[in-house]
């Protein structure tokens, strides 16, 4: 049967999820960001390419986008659940379904933009917007982890796979829902896809460490 409530959270969080952050503020700056670097339109490269501001910007970015895909169904509640206690006969949406699809939607929408030929990122950021909404604590941890990994050896890469790892089990140590923990291990497996080639180059001893510019000389 079609909920239209559903697909409405599905459309709503693909289309904020290809809003192309990334390829924006690098054209912005002049550059085509899918020509420079890896090729990647997340904020590491622009990073790389165009410096912290930038890439920051990104990054920032592309979590609100996550989080907005995911956050809006629990806003929309709050804001018309009195419709449902006036008129109990209309049909009721599911809010926290409608999260769950929404920051799915949001991923598979930044790493298959509608604006760039269906072109992205690798979704950690919008992931990680997206779950932090649905369970904080585990994000919490993630993040740590992701800090922890990449001081220590300087690979964005190696980091956001171990921070998946850590949010997948966190999501089932802790005492989420089911549904969440099952989206989550969705996510986190898609971000480690999406990572294959960071993979094979971190075995190969082949994969670039993130090393700050050197300041620019007067």
């Amino acid at each position: 049967m079609f909920n239209a409530w559903l697909f409405a959270a599905a459309v709503i969080g693909y289309v904020l999820g290809s809003l192309p952050f990334g390829y924006l503020v690098a054209r912005a700056h002049g550059v085509d960001i899918f020509k420079v670097g890896s090729g990647n339109p997340g904020a590491t490269n622009v990073k790389r390419t165009l410096g912290a501001k930038a890439g920051n910007t990104v990054l920032v970015l592309d979590v609100l986008k996550g989080a907005a895909a995911t956050g809006w169904p629990i806003l929309d509640r709050a804001v018309t659940e009195w419709q449902w206690y006036y008129f109990p006969n209309h049909p009721k949406p599911d809010w926290f379904v409608m999260s769950l699809i929404g920051v799915v939607a949001a991923v598979i929408g930044h790493s298959f933009s509608l604006f760039t030929k269906f072109r992205g990122g690798k979704g950690v950021a919008t992931a990680a917007g997206g779950l932090v909404v649905l369970m904080p604590l585990a994000c919490g941890i993630a993040g740590v982890t992701w800090v922890v990994v990449f001081f220590a050896f300087r690979y964005v890469s190696l980091a956001s796979l171990l921070a998946a790892v850590a949010v997948v089990a966190a999501s089932w140590l802790l005492p989420y829902h089911v549904a969440i923990s099952v989206i989550a291990s969705v996510l986190g497996g898609f971000v480690i896809l999406r990572h294959h080639e960071n993979i094979r180059r971190l075995l190969n001893g082949t994969e670039n460490k993130f090393a700050k510019k050197p300041p620019a000389q007067p």
